[in-house]
């Protein structure tokens, strides 16, 4: 009787450790193949691009040559989607809400990942942990041009001008946080000079108002004033890269002037949101790197006025970033800038 009265408490037991077996192994079946998952059918379906600028712009075209080889390597087509407005910062919070699984990635400008983290009092996501940098796209060859009546032939002589009457150089920039109005600041921080800035909204009235005499001096990219410079109404006197510049290889760096910490140029790059598996990043750069390395996909970015490049690895542009925020955190101080929008 006694062996009856424990039979179904056991039966219990044993009903429950089949249970306990059964859901193990529901478990186990479910978790097997995604930890078994290669991702190496990615991409098995097009892929958004967001750019956070608007359609036509130079940021626009860079994305759409690689939107195109994303379709020749892969088989799924690149589709891009513009979502301009506040300075990127729309298209970049699209990007950071996005699913991270590959299929929806950003292309942005430096401005948009470096120095709006600073600029602004408050983002509606975080610059540095919301996105995954993949690869650096794009290098956008940057300078100093004068008036050729200003008698500023070098930057030595720009120093020498600026140390003799404070603030009575006038430099022109793309607009007010732009990164032609940080290389302003930086050349006067690291020379230890002064002058005023003059901010236009974008390059051709900055450029329009040094060739007219307005103001003597623009920073600038080096592509927007090439024919300037060639029919001599304009001259550029440095361009800010750690090398000279391969389109105009008789000017001298600002390095080679004696500043070696000035060393600026645009650029844009591909990120994806926060969250992306490694597998993923990795088959996408792969695929990216290859794309900027092809001969046609140079030539349609230098038509564009950049150049194509690719980081080292998701890593190298990761550091690379890194060093460009530390960089541009103290001038943007130094320009009274931080948390100024």
């Amino acid at each position: 009787m006694a062996a009856q009265k424990n039979q179904p408490g056991g039966a219990r037991m044993t009903t429950r450790r089949q249970l306990a077996v059964l859901t193990s192994l529901a478990l186990l079946s479910i978790a097997a193949p995604a930890a078994a998952q290669t991702f190496d059918d990615f991409p098995n379906r097009p892929i958004r691009i967001i750019v956070p600028q608007a359609a036509g712009s130079g940021v626009d075209l860079q994305a759409r040559v690689l939107a195109q080889k994303m379709g020749e390597l892969w088989g799924q087509q690149g589709v891009v989607d513009n979502r301009p407005g506040a300075n990127a910062i729309i298209g970049m919070d699209a990007g950071a809400k996005a699913a991270p699984d590959g299929y929806t990635l950003i292309y942005a400008p430096v401005s948009a990942v470096t120095t709006n983290a600073f600029i602004y009092k408050k983002l509606p996501y975080d610059t540095f942990r919301d996105f995954l940098p993949i690869t650096q796209t794009t290098a956008n060859p940057l300078g100093a041009v004068v008036n050729p009546a200003s008698g500023i032939s070098s930057i030595k002589d720009l120093v020498a001008r600026a140390k003799a009457n404070p603030g009575g150089i006038n430099y022109g920039s793309f607009g007010i946080g732009n990164m032609t109005h940080l290389m302003g600041v930086l050349l006067s921080l690291a020379a230890d000079i002064k002058m005023t800035h003059v901010p236009y909204r974008g390059q051709t009235p900055a450029i329009t108002d040094v060739v007219a005499g307005q103001i003597p001096l623009a920073f600038t990219t080096t592509a927007g004033v090439s024919d300037l410079v060639e029919t001599k109404k304009l001259d550029l006197i440095a361009t800010f890269g750690e090398a000279r510049d391969e389109q105009f290889p008789q000017t001298p760096t600002v390095v080679e002037s004696g500043y070696p910490s000035v060393i600026v140029v645009g650029w844009s790059g591909l990120f994806a949101p926060a969250g992306v598996p490694p597998a993923i990043v990795t088959r996408i750069y792969d695929g990216m790197a290859k794309a900027l390395a092809m001969p046609d996909v140079k030539d349609a970015i230098f038509r564009q006025g950049s150049k194509a490049v690719s980081s080292g690895s998701p890593q190298a542009f990761e550091r690379y970033i890194k060093a460009e925020t530390e960089k541009f955190h103290p001038v943007i101080k130094a320009a009274g800038l931080e948390g100024s929008q």
